[in-house]
């Protein structure tokens, strides 16, 4: 088995918790001993443009649900992310960055930071999208809109027939 790192990072809006979530929670926990999982704030959400997203308590609660239920709450620091960096542009500490193909430029430009600082750069861990019934990546988007639901599974409701 492959050793882990002593100090990974993610972050995400994790509204909805859902397949994706998980999977990319358990990657992360794959890779690294301890895990900063951070959940955006209200505030960031709303400057960020987001809409019908549900309240920071309520998806930071999901996510701390889902860690201890599988017995990774213990190696967790949860925080909350009031921008999109979190500590990963300053922590030296911190060894890689765990992400989604979606938001992989946003690792790159972490590591951009981290290098004008002189700090060392991040190894980027993508994790694969978790595929819905239909092919197409389970989302966030997707379930508010009622296309899927949090396994991915189809629901029969399409925005274009409503």
């Amino acid at each position: 088995m492959m050793s882990r790192l002593p100090l990974v990072a993610l972050g995400g809006t994790f509204d909805n918790l859902h397949r994706g979530h998980e999977a990319l929670l358990k990657g992360a926990f794959r890779l690294g001993d301890t895990v900063i999982v951070g959940v955006t704030s209200d505030d960031f959400v709303r400057r960020s443009g987001k809409t019908g997203i549900q309240q920071f308590n309520q998806r930071q609660g999901q996510v701390k649900a889902f860690l201890i239920l599988h017995g990774l709450f213990c190696r967790t620091n949860l925080i909350t992310l009031d921008d999109a960096f979190g500590p990963t542009t300053s922590d030296p500490e911190i060894k890689a960055l765990v992400v989604t193909a979606g938001t992989a430029d946003r690792a790159a430009e972490v590591n951009r930071i981290r290098e004008g600082k002189g700090l060392p750069l991040l190894s980027i861990h993508i994790i694969p999208y978790v595929m819905a019934a239909d092919g197409r990546p389970i989302s966030s988007t997707r379930i508010r809109n009622k296309e899927v639901d949090a396994k991915g599974n189809l629901t029969g409701i399409h925005p274009s027939t409503q």
